[in-house]
């Protein structure tokens, strides 16, 4: 069976961005990234808000497809003097990963503005049809992923989501846009992490 999950990256106090719009402090290290690498690796689709999209869309443009596949990059890194291009040197395995998992999952944008989307296996839905989200889970193979706050809310207030999966950074900004919905959300924790740089991941059911 599959579930439908929630995944963010937030502060200690809850938010994915600050009240600047700024998201520096959440960028993952090369641990976290290579533990997010294997969650998403049971993603078969991404329900994706334009700004989270839009944030996104460098994964599949920052690195060619055919530098992604060349084994020099299945190390931790890529070094200097690599048959590789020299722009390319320094970049982490979990970066190139992530780049390949991205370009592989479908995804669904909802906009009412964006009119064409630059990223293949891409299609774009006017609306938040929890109806059209609940048959595209029934006909699933894998795990959907919802990216963005806004988008997540509306899944939430649908009763659509059933994992909530969150990247606790030690990080306090004091406000901005929120990881989760207002209002009340039961939640039984079923995992959870910590990795050498003070990131915590919990891992939750949604009641």
């Amino acid at each position: 069976m599959v579930s439908l999950i929630y995944s963010a990256i937030c502060s200690i106090d809850g938010y994915v961005a600050d009240e600047q719009g700024n998201f520096d402090w959440a960028v993952p290290d090369a641990q976290v990234h290579s533990f997010v690498n294997e969650l998403e690796r049971g993603v078969g689709t991404y329900l994706l808000g334009r700004r989270m999209y839009e944030t996104m869309i460098p994964w599949e443009t920052m690195i060619p497809w055919e530098t992604m596949a060349h084994e020099d990059l299945q190390g931790t890194s890529v070094s200097v003097g690599s048959s590789v291009p020299d722009e390319f040197a320094g970049i982490e395995s979990a970066t190139v990963e992530f780049a390949q998992i991205w370009g592989g999952i479908d995804k669904i944008v909802y906009s009412t503005t964006l009119n064409e989307v630059s990223t293949a296996r891409t299609t774009i839905a006017r609306d938040f049809d929890a109806d059209a989200v609940r048959a595209l889970e029934s006909e699933a193979v894998q795990d959907i992923s919802i990216g963005g706050p806004t988008i997540a809310a509306s899944a939430f207030a649908a009763g659509l989501v059933d994992e909530c999966r969150l990247f606790v950074c030690p990080v306090s900004v004091g406000g901005g846009l929120p990881a989760l919905p207002r209002g009340r959300l039961d939640l039984q924790l079923l995992e959870e992490k910590s990795f050498d740089g003070g990131v915590i991941y919990l891992r939750y059911a949604v009641r």
